[in-house]
């Protein structure tokens, strides 16, 4: 899977559908509508899955915190879905055990019927029943927690995945169904015919520059943040659809938590959920739920949501993290329901639940949810779709469509992410010895996987490869900016570029990774934060 540029496509091409946005939404509606035999068209203003979409916290899950909610329905739809995935994305979907500590036996009785209830809802989905640990068994389990106090724990299930490695699958399958997607093509306007009806796009090869049109009979705003940009593109007075919330995620070494079980912390300081996830041989711990009114590609995180998770994941670890444990540090834009009375300082009182409206004759946008429910959102958002323009479609078949790459993982080694594509990858190896060598001694990460991910993941950049295709930058951010040269080298060797290009490609990178790491120095930080 090559990159296409505008060019490429035919421009008098009558879509069926054109879809705004790369993100988890935008990938899943993509692939819906192509494998129902739909002509589709997705266009990306950046990366897939540089905003929202590669910044979860890992999890698929039903949403514990919901079901505390009294949201019944929300969960057991979402349960449903994370039985789906793991399914059709097993690469990529495993199930996690999850400890939830308990410090007094009120705590462990509430838990234990409220996790038998998320046990209940998930049916023919379950990912196994929740179970009472005491004190000693959970210590062997997770001997990084604090035993102070402690009465035992509560065991339940949800799944755990790479979420920016399933965007890219989900764009490969969307592919094969079909598709046609382009990456770096930002929308500039909307086309309109006579009437006031959205008829299509103007869109800007941000790689090249030049601009094209592309004809539609329906166009899907799956932009996520930026959805209200689309809006005003569409009619300037729209009032705000979304009110972005920032979630912040630390990454530490694995000592510090010592367990293949994850840590669920149900209520904080503040009344929120904070969990520490092994993944990638790392720890990752988050998140925030932080209120703002601005929206950005590339948001960092504030130094108080820092400290509360510091504070909060402290009073649970044996081993306090501080700023230095930071490996990285990364910060995501929840796209949430914007609130329609009220100040909505509070994003607790804002909508978890996605929401989809016809915005004007011809536009239909899609906004809220989460990644576990993306393939839920997409169906009904081609349905409303096809309704909407009359169009002429199959049912919905994606319920059991396996996912690019899907094969039952044999083991726990990193090449397993890439499913049944690990193959070629080890054939590269084979054909071109060199391609076996590690990019650098300390991770496993090899010259074959940049070539890969060149020729087959749509990856054009540096930061394509080292954010979102093997997630070093997320996972220790110094440890991306020492692979980083050696990247470039082969990345623009792959791409046909010249040595300017790779030496603006380090530039831009070293720029970005030093956002991911956490300077505990006032005037740093202040400069980090602004970039």
């Amino acid at each position: 899977m090559k990159r296409l540029n505008n060019q490429d496509i035919i421009s008098n091409t009558q879509w069926d559908m054109i879809i705004i946005g790369g993100g988890a939404t935008g990938l899943g509606t993509a692939l819906d509508a192509a494998s129902r035999g739909l002509k589709t068209l997705l266009v990306e203003q950046s990366d897939f899955a540089k905003g929202t979409s590669s910044r979860s916290t890992k999890l698929v899950h039903g949403g514990v915190r919901y079901l505390a909610q009294g949201d019944i329905a929300l969960v057991r739809h979402a349960l449903k879905e994370r039985g789906l995935l793991e399914q059709n994305a097993k690469h990529l979907v495993k199930k996690e055990e999850f400890l939830i500590p308990c410090y007094s036996w009120f705590s462990i009785s509430k838990y234990l019927i409220g996790l038998t209830l998320y046990d209940w809802l998930s049916g023919k989905y379950s990912f196994g029943k929740s179970k009472f640990f005491n004190k000693k068994d959970t210590l062997i389990k997770m001997p990084g927690i604090k035993a102070k106090g402690l009465r035992g724990s509560i065991r339940y299930y949800d799944g755990k995945f790479d979420d920016a490695r399933l965007a890219i699958n989900i764009a490969q399958t969307a592919v094969e169904q079909g598709a046609t997607l382009i990456n770096y093509t930002k929308v500039i306007g909307l086309k309109k015919s006579e009437g006031g009806e959205i008829i299509g796009i103007k869109s800007e090869d941000v790689l090249t520059g030049k601009v094209h049109e592309f004809n539609g009979r329906v166009v899907i705003n799956a932009t996520g943040v930026f959805v209200d940009d689309i809006l005003h593109m569409s009619d300037p007075l729209s009032k705000k659809m979304v009110r972005p919330s920032q979630g912040v995620h630390i990454v530490l070494d694995k000592s510090f938590l010592n367990s293949e079980s994850a840590l669920m912390i149900p209520k904080t300081s503040d009344g929120r959920v904070l969990f520490a996830v092994p993944w990638h041989k790392h720890l990752l711990v988050g998140t925030t739920d932080t209120p703002l009114n601005e929206h950005s590609l590339e948001p960092r995180a504030l130094t108080e949501e820092i400290d509360f998770i510091l504070q909060t994941a402290g009073m649970y670890l044996n081993k306090k993290p501080d700023y230095q444990d930071i490996l990285s540090v990364f910060s995501g834009l929840r796209p949430l329901a914007a609130p329609t009375s009220g100040d909505g300082n509070s994003t607790k009182e804002i909508s978890r639940d996605h929401k989809l409206v016809v915005s004007a004759k011809g536009l239909i946008t899609i906004t809220g949810g989460k990644w576990t429910t993306y393939r839920r959102m997409a169906e009904e958002t081609v349905d409303l779709a096809i309704s909407h323009a009359a169009l002429n479609s199959k049912a919905c078949v994606t319920h059991n469509l396996p996912i690019h790459g899907c094969v039952a993982k044999q083991g726990d080694e990193y090449l397993d992410v890439y499913g049944s594509d690990r193959t070629l990858i080890e054939q590269l190896m084979t054909e071109n010895p060199e391609l076996s060598e590690k990019i650098i001694p300390n991770f496993p990460y090899t010259a074959a996987e940049i070539v890969w991910a060149a020729r087959n993941e749509m990856a054009e950049t540096v930061e394509d490869v080292l954010s979102r295709r093997l997630r070093i930058l997320f996972i220790d951010a110094q440890a991306a900016k020492d692979m980083a040269p050696r990247v470039a080298s082969l990345l623009a060797k792959e791409l046909q570029a010249d040595k300017d290009w790779e030496n603006n490609q380090l530039e831009k990178f070293n720029k970005l990774a030093d956002g991911y790491i956490y300077h505990n120095d006032s005037k740093i930080q202040k400069a980090v934060l602004s970039y």
